[in-house]
């Protein structure tokens, strides 16, 4: 494990990557993962997904699905270092981000790292953190970087927020604004394993905790390269301006109160080209785009209170706009698109 914080931050991309090897270092934290977390195979790949874009992840689901789990196999699977908050009402900022304390043998203050310095942080129950510390999460999740008494102070790379809130139990909690589920750029939900995962569950829990004998498989040096590789994922032009026709739509959908942001294209872009190199790909089709379309862009959504009323649902719209928007041809799309993923189907 990395020896400090400092060590973390200093981390660069070894060596240069072909799309074969980001296929197989892709595959190879996938595999080591699912040994611990059984049956979600899809939540791991787009939890990954979100770390090599460079995004970060909301996980919205009962509690006992395996969503702390889930960040601490993929942290342990690439030796990374992973902190835990848990959210309640009097969590302070500087309970997240840290403070200056008063050094007693030098008489200054020093400033002390709060949880937030990790490649992983889990979030647990964000919505239970009062709006103010919720805040607090705001320049990190943008910029990357912690300010502090005009301090600023930068976060380790890799960094990948993982946020959990529960459906359940509203009461006393403070919802999410639209501009912070903005900056997630994947929301989705893990979902109970059917029942022959569960059993394989049980026989991998029988004597101790899976994840206590899992071991690394990747390193964050390797992460940091294959975000780098992704930068030089090919976009065609097509495929570019789908993206745009996707966004722009749901903008004017007259069943849509607030459409797609200028963040979601961007996100789905990163999203798309993290997808492709995964398949072992430097190009990305339209099948990326519209695998990670309800991941992506489903929780910017907002539906108007007359479609609400009509039990409209975010993804019936998507599917309508995707239905009148022509899928470009030429550029390796399958016959048969895949369907549209939701947030909930991971």
């Amino acid at each position: 494990m990395p020896s400090s914080a400092r060590a973390l931050r200093n981390a660069t991309p070894s060596t240069h990557m072909a799309a074969k090897d980001f296929q197989d270092a892709f595959e190879r934290v996938v595999t080591n993962a699912s040994l611990v977390i059984k049956g979600k195979e899809s939540a791991l790949r787009l939890v990954l997904t979100a770390m090599i874009a460079d995004g970060h992840c909301l996980l919205e689901d009962m509690p006992g699905t395996g969503k702390t789990m889930m960040a601490r196999a993929l942290s342990t699977s690439i030796d990374a270092r992973v902190t835990r908050i848990q959210c309640t009402p009097d969590l302070l900022p500087s309970d997240v981000t840290g403070a200056p304390v008063l050094d007693a043998r030098t008489g200054t203050f020093t400033f002390r790292e709060g949880p937030v310095f990790a490649n992983v942080l889990l979030v647990d129950e964000i919505n239970r953190a009062t709006p103010k510390t919720q805040s607090a999460l705001l320049e990190a999740m943008q910029e990357r970087n912690v300010t502090v008494d005009g301090q600023t102070h930068a976060l380790p790379k890799p960094f990948l927020i993982l946020a959990t809130q529960n459906p359940l139990e509203m009461a006393g909690t403070f919802p999410l604004p639209e501009a912070q589920l903005d900056r997630f750029l994947l929301k989705l939900s893990v979902g109970y394993p059917d029942r022959d995962a569960e059993g394989e569950l049980l026989d991998a829990n029988k004597s101790t905790e899976a994840i206590t004998r899992l071991g690394a498989v990747s390193s964050t040096a390797e992460i940091l390269a294959m975000q780098e590789f992704c930068q030089d994922v090919e976009l065609p032009e097509p495929v570019k301006m789908y993206i745009v026709d996707v966004c722009q739509a749901t903008r004017t959908d007259p069943s849509l109160l607030m459409g797609a942001s200028s963040r979601a294209s961007i996100s789905l872009v990163k999203a798309s080209r993290v997808r492709a190199a995964s398949q072992g790909r430097d190009v990305v089709l339209p099948d990326d785009v519209r695998a990670l379309l309800g991941p992506v862009i489903e929780h910017r959504l907002i539906l108007t209170p007359d479609a609400q009323l009509r039990d409209e649902s975010v993804k019936a719209v998507l599917e309508r706009i995707l239905a009148r928007i022509p899928v470009p041809l030429g550029v390796g799309v399958s016959e048969s698109a895949p369907p549209l993923q939701t947030a909930s189907s991971a």
